[in-house]
């Protein structure tokens, strides 16, 4: 895969040098709060992801793909922008995104987020491309808001989450409204 660069950062497949950064941050309650895994997210588990990854962007249908965030001078592992191929309608993709706590605020997720989706749309011939929230995590509606996507619906408490009913929010872009 050839990399994204933005004016700040550059983005790659996550590999076995991101791995202590990587399980670092997903290991930080805060930052795993509104995601998929739990704070006990271990080496061997970013062992697996990083080898079963697939090397293709974006993805196969139906594979996810981590890219690693990195800035462009240090080479330092802020965050990832995860990319779904769906596997059903054609040219649609789900994104997601994670950041460090310490690299929060700072634009982190916009920017390589942005790079993620302009190269989908521009490069690779997207229709569509979705993100699901959580309704309480403002930080992400502001920034999906921020970043061009549509808030298409609400299922509430649609989701047993982590020991809870979840209210779930989906987005969505499409390549006629860029």
């Amino acid at each position: 895969m050839t990399s994204l660069r933005t004016d700040r950062f550059l983005l790659a497949p996550l590999d076995e040098g991101d791995r202590d950064a990587f399980v670092a941050y997903r290991r930080d309650p805060a930052v795993a709060r509104w995601q998929s895994w739990t704070p006990d997210f271990g080496v061997a588990d970013a062992d697996r992801l990083i080898e079963g990854q697939p090397t293709g962007f974006p993805p196969p249908a139906g594979e996810w793909l981590q890219l690693a965030v990195r800035d462009a001078g240090s080479g330092a592992l802020l965050g990832d922008v995860a990319v779904h191929t769906v596997a059903g309608p054609p040219d649609t993709y789900e994104v997601g995104v994670t950041v460090a706590a310490e690299h929060q605020r700072r634009g982190v997720a916009g920017e390589a987020l942005g790079a993620v989706v302009a190269a989908l749309f521009d490069d690779h011939g997207a229709h569509r491309v979705i993100a699901t929230s959580d309704q309480r995590n403002a930080a992400v509606a502001r920034l999906l808001t921020g970043l061009g996507f549509r808030h298409e619906g609400r299922a509430v408490e649609a989701d047993w989450f982590k020991g809870e009913w979840t209210t779930l929010d989906t987005w969505a872009m499409l390549a006629r409204e860029r």
